[in-house]
């Protein structure tokens, strides 16, 4: 599949976008802040429903607007679809499909546009906290799955109710159980049953994710460093019995390996008796302390952790790997994603320019930007759009 026209309409920088896209490589070339990373932001919005860049829509719209619109008119074969997002910072986000007079719900449009984006941004994944690496897993388990994203947000619902009610219960401990009369956590069992259902959901598909992806991953990183690897990656749980259930343990950790993944009715038992085991750490601290919100991904280099051992340039090899990886994994699944390389070439060697040059080029639709005509390899030739003061204009 690929967008064969992007609109934007308060976006960003944008007032005003409308840029006609080909298949294959299209880059996008301007100095730094002109504008040129907003584009490719929009795309993968629509992917994933986020921005790498930032964790809110409020910076997404354009300052003195209410709101923003992306709409991206997509081919997949003979089919075309056209797929609009309407941001409303502080209200729902609206969504519509071939300009239906009844918008639907966002999520509902996951799966139109597939895309793979590496930015910058992404050295967190090597580098930073579990949280950026579970925001991984979980945009790739609903580009496998769309429906996903109704379970991901379910759990979070869930958990948000559970917090509240274990909140309550510490405060009520600390004031002698005079805050309110003290907290009703009658529910609390309940409660349980929900997060360990959504949760268990969740976990099956983020550990087929990480057996399917660690093996591409590690593949792309050779490529892009041949004798630096191998990649390997394996999925620590903050649930004592939920970990128990993982085998995970390679005969030496320079093997890949497959982890075994549960059924989802033995990950549900063991997240129950997770939860049920740290109830009193819970209420003393009022906040739910194991589940899929608190997992990590462990990434390991050879033999040594990832993070805190491998070098800059190692890190930025192993977070393009982890995207390339996932790139041949949702293609090897259904329509080809769009790839973005958002300010990637500037950051690399010639000879691994060369490289991620050759891996990419046969894609169907690629989508580069640069500050400079010379950070884009000769090998990716294609259409060229410069980005300056607003205006995208075709050369």
């Amino acid at each position: 599949m690929h967008v064969s026209h992007l609109s934007l309409a308060d976006f960003r920088s944008y007032a005003r976008a409308e840029v006609p896209l080909d298949r294959g490589v299209t880059a996008f070339v301007g100095p730094n802040g002109q504008g040129k990373t907003n584009l490719v932001e929009a795309v993968g919005y629509l992917a994933t429903l986020s921005s790498h860049r930032v964790s809110s829509d409020a910076p997404l719209v354009r300052e003195g607007a209410d709101r923003a619109v992306i709409r991206a008119a997509v081919q997949e074969g003979e089919r075309r679809q056209l797929v609009e997002l309407e941001l409303n910072p502080g209200r729902a986000n609206r969504a519509r499909v071939n300009r239906s007079s009844s918008p639907v719900r966002p999520r509902e449009v996951l799966g139109i546009v597939r895309a793979v984006t590496f930015a910058p941004e992404d050295l967190a994944l090597v580098k930073g906290d579990p949280g950026e690496r579970r925001r991984l897993l979980d945009e790739l388990v609903t580009a496998r799955a769309p429906r996903l994203a109704g379970v991901r947000s379910d759990y979070e619902r869930v958990l948000k109710q559970r917090n509240t009610l274990l909140k309550s219960a510490a405060l009520a401990r600390r004031h002698g159980g005079r805050a309110g009369g003290g907290a009703d956590l009658s529910t609390l069992d309940v409660w349980d049953q929900h997060l360990a259902r959504a949760g268990a959901e969740l976990l099956a598909h983020r550990l087929a994710l990480v057996a399917a992806l660690q093996p591409l991953a590690s593949k792309a990183y050779e490529q892009l460093a041949p004798g630096g690897g191998p990649v390997l990656m394996s999925y620590r749980s903050s649930a004592e019995a939920v970990g128990e259930r993982i085998a995970g343990a390679a005969s030496a950790p320079s093997v890949p390996f497959t982890p075994f993944v549960p059924s989802r009715d033995e990950l549900f038992e063991a997240l129950a008796e997770a939860l049920g085991a740290a109830r009193r750490q819970e209420i003393e601290r009022g906040v739910t302390l194991v589940g899929p919100h608190r997992d990590d991904l462990v990434l390991r280099l050879g033999e040594l952790p990832a993070k805190g051992y491998a070098s800059h340039g190692e890190s930025w090899s192993y977070a393009l790997a982890l995207r390339l990886g996932a790139y041949e994994l949702l293609r090897g699944e259904g329509p080809e994603p769009v790839l973005v390389l958002d300010d990637v070439f500037a950051e690399l060697d010639a000879r691994r320019r060369e490289r991620l040059a050759e891996l990419v080029g046969p894609g169907e639709q690629v989508l580069v930007t640069a500050a400079v005509d010379e950070d884009v390899p000769g090998a990716l030739a294609g259409a060229r759009f410069t980005v300056s003061d607003g205006a995208v204009e075709r050369v």
